[in-house]
């Protein structure tokens, strides 16, 4: 990686990208309320060639994770007594695994340590996760999965890795967990409550949870590239489930993304302590990521950064905010294979001072 990163580097290797691996989306860097960069590159929808821009809504995938646990911490202390209360006192038997271990707390769920057997595995997916990703939807099909109850039969019968609090693993049907608790505890529909709960307090006028069916304006198509040369490009709308749930699948703007991450951090969204609690490392990923109450911690003194990161086919989304300098990133594409890359770009431009 190049030292001394500027915005041009930026802008320069988003054009090599679009052109040599056909990278499209956005990436918008704030300080302090202020756009620094915001950059569009390609198509919202390649059929009909309609160009992205600030007003295109992104799926998200996993970044939707943050949004179910800040709703869930916003139930504290009333109704949800504490981190530690057990699953097994929040959830029916009918709404939970069978062999769900009593002793996984809520906290375990927010911080991938719950031990819970997930119906999609991440450490055992090969390099074409896309297409196994995918697999999952052939024998229950992608438009009988539009609420969290619809998830349980794929991880219900599965048993535990192992004890609660053992290691981090990370789990998407742990937050489908968390998802089925903010339904009991708020007695209100999952999308629902975390639109009263995180959009609105957020001002995020423009995120949601739309349904492959709707047509809307603004929404980007995720692409998948080409099987084999020749073969053509083909949407997602087979590949992930029809409409978002609590461990992904929402949509939104940059500016939406912005605004969540700056009112998270001022203590707009979740109290203060709250906030600070969330952001306590509370089990370690790798050797430079932890994980607080359904956010990833990164670096540490100034460089420190916290955030979620999501991938789906043909969906990835990457937000950050560095407090020090007050500097929120975020990255969305409708396409695979980049945003990886470019965070680490422009990481190294806000860490290395030129943002």
């Amino acid at each position: 990686m190049p030292t001394g990163t500027r915005i041009d580097d930026i802008t320069t290797h988003l054009d090599r990208l679009h052109r040599e691996r056909d990278f499209s989306g956005t990436v918008l860097i704030t300080r302090r309320g202020g756009t620094v960069m915001e950059a569009h590159r390609g198509a919202a929808d390649r059929g009909s060639g309609v160009p992205i821009g600030s007003r295109t809504r992104f799926g998200l995938a996993s970044v939707t994770k943050m949004f179910t646990a800040t709703a869930l911490l916003s139930l504290l202390p009333d109704p949800l007594r504490d981190l530690d209360t057990p699953v097994v006192d929040l959830l029916p038997a009918r709404l939970r695994p069978v062999e769900l271990h009593p002793g996984v707390a809520v906290r375990h769920l927010l911080t991938h340590t719950s031990g819970v057997a997930d119906y999609f595995e991440e450490e055992t997916a090969t390099e074409d996760w896309v297409a196994e990703f995918a697999a999952l939807w052939s024998e229950r099909p992608v438009y009988r999965v539009t609420r969290p109850t619809d998830f349980l039969p794929l991880f219900a019968d599965l048993p535990p890795h192992g004890p609660p609090g053992s290691r981090y693993r990370y789990s998407n049907a742990g937050y489908i967990l968390l998802g089925l608790v903010l339904e009991q505890l708020t007695g209100t529909d999952y999308r629902q409550a975390v639109a009263e709960r995180v959009f609105a307090p957020a001002g995020m006028r423009e995120t949601g949870f739309p349904a492959a069916d709707e047509i809307l304006p603004d929404l980007a198509t995720g692409h998948l590239r080409p099987r084999a040369p020749g073969q053509p490009w083909r949407s997602n709308v087979f590949a992930v489930p029809a409409v978002g749930g609590p461990d992904g699948g929402a949509f939104a703007t940059a500016a939406d993304l912005d605004r969540f991450l700056t009112a998270y951090a001022e203590g707009r969204v979740l109290a203060p302590d709250l906030v600070a609690g969330a952001l306590r490392p509370a089990a370690r990923v790798d050797g430079e990521t932890a994980m607080g109450h359904g956010v990833y911690l990164l670096g540490e003194g100034t460089t420190r950064s916290f955030g979620a990161v999501g991938a789906d086919p043909g969906v990835e989304a990457i937000i950050r905010r560095y407090p020090g300098p007050g500097v929120n990133t975020v990255i969305l594409a409708n396409v695979n294979d980049c945003a990886r890359e470019i965070d680490a770009l422009v990481r190294e431009a806000v860490t290395g001072g030129a943002v």
